[in-house]
């Protein structure tokens, strides 16, 4: 039996792979300095795992899957590489597992997470094969085995590692600044998702309300195309309206009704990731009628609208933390929300303050009050010149964001409170939303 080590086993993309290894016969090792929080789910597959990084850990091991977040000096890299063992980025696994299937890569700066989680869930009948970067509550995981040659994947833009893949069939829901750390220039982003769809073989299914999206298809075959507000699209959602807590949409595929849809996850941005996902599910044969249902009982995945507690206080937490998510998640949360719409925002990496200050203006503005949290920093020193004062000021120029240190300061501004909070970051703010949810859910 061959073994495979993991060298960061714990993060989303990362634990994905490795659980859909384990179930495929080969003997699986890692580390991860969060272990604890996830050893119990590992333990269940026989996984192997670690909290601390040891050169001895990779001795005798025949693959070495890194992820982008371990740096060069790791102790456990280091061994590999003195040992000569193979070693492969994880998203060189996810291709060669996916490369072979009738695989479907969901990429795109937003809604990967949601789309990706959608359909494998719209085609749970069919028995897909699944690794998404969200977990999925229907199958509890972010990964599934399946016996379909079907094979869902989401496709991360923000290493370049979905250039590995060569996807029979592409979704791009759009494309925006992110990651620049990575990428330097938007020309360097734009230039990779032109080669993302060159790699694809079937068809690239597209988002044409994206301007950018638009533009990188002029001229290119085997596109097809997605919109809530073209109706010259492919597949097209007109009538949208909100009925009771659903959105109710009609969908025109190639000029003919498919009928009515609904969705149990707010916005009309869910509407629009919904879009591929009933064009591909109809395409691999799932029927429209379990289509329906599935769409309409779907909750989307772990962190996306996340409802923690819903009373006269309600609480929700949501991974948004770029500017283009967050609008549309305050926008979604102020079309649900029945009192005051307060925002809770951590902000991620300084080096993403930095270079998406500008874009911040303006996105909070549906939100009655703000609560800004220090910057997540991810390992990054604050170098880059801008102070969570600046940030509020650009956020909100009246001033009237409040800055709050941590969970115990929220807590004491929300208790006793109605209004719906809405926890948005990429950090541990979810963790916050959790602990609070669970104190005000005691009655504490």
């Amino acid at each position: 039996m061959k073994k495979i080590f993991f060298i960061g086993i714990g993060g989303i993309g990362m634990s994905g792979l490795a659980k859909i290894m384990a179930k495929k016969g080969y003997k699986v090792f890692g580390t991860d300095l969060k272990a604890e929080e996830k050893r119990a789910d590992f333990e269940k597959l026989g996984i192997t795992v670690f909290s601390e990084h040891k050169a001895e850990h990779v001795e005798g091991m025949d693959t070495i899957i890194r992820s982008t977040a371990i740096k060069e000096d790791n102790p456990e890299y280091k061994r590999a590489l003195e040992l000569g063992l193979h070693i492969i980025k994880r998203g060189e696994l996810l291709a060669q597992l996916m490369n072979d299937e009738e695989g479907v890569a969901i990429a795109g700066t937003h809604g990967k997470t949601t789309t990706s989680s959608m359909l494998s869930v719209a085609c749970l009948s069919i028995d897909p094969k699944i690794v998404v970067g969200g977990i999925i509550p229907e199958i509890n995981s972010n990964s599934h085995p399946g016996s379909n040659s079907v094979f869902v994947a989401e496709a991360d833009e923000s290493d370049n590692s979905f250039l590995y893949i060569f996807p029979k069939y592409a979704v791009i829901t759009n494309i925006e600044e992110d990651h620049m750390e990575h990428h330097g220039t938007f020309d360097n982003i734009k230039n990779s998702f032109v080669q993302f769809m060159n790699q694809t073989e079937k068809e690239i299914i597209v988002n044409i309300d994206c301007p950018t999206v638009e533009e990188l298809i002029k001229n290119r075959d085997k596109i097809v195309t997605y919109s809530t507000k073209n109706e010259k699209a492919n597949i097209y959602a007109k009538n949208i309206s909100v009925d009771g807590l659903k959105t109710k949409y009609e969908v025109i595929i190639n000029g003919k009704s498919v009928g009515d849809f609904k969705l149990a996850i707010p916005g009309e941005h869910n509407v629009s990731n919904s879009l591929p996902v009933i064009y591909l599910a109809l395409k691999f044969g799932v029927e429209i009628g379990e289509l329906r249902e599935k769409l309409s009982n779907f909750k989307g995945a772990r962190r996306r609208f996340d409802v923690l507690l819903d009373n006269s206080i309600q609480i929700i937490d949501d991974y948004a933390h770029h500017p283009t998510e967050i609008l549309a998640t305050v926008k979604a949360a102020k079309e649900r929300c029945k009192d005051k719409l307060i925002a809770i925002f951590q902000p991620h990496r300084f080096s993403r303050v930095k270079f998406l200050f500008e874009k911040f203006e303006g996105v909070f503005d549906l939100a009655d009050e703000i609560m800004l949290l220090p910057t997540y920093a991810a390992g990054e020193k604050d170098e880059f010149g801008i102070s969570r004062e600046d940030l509020a000021n650009k956020i909100r120029a009246n001033g009237s964001v409040k800055l709050v240190e941590n969970s115990e300061e929220i807590l004491e501004e929300i208790k006793d409170k109605k209004g719906m909070y809405l926890f948005m970051g990429a950090g541990d703010i979810s963790k916050m939303a959790h602990k609070i949810a669970e104190t005000i859910g005691r009655g504490k």
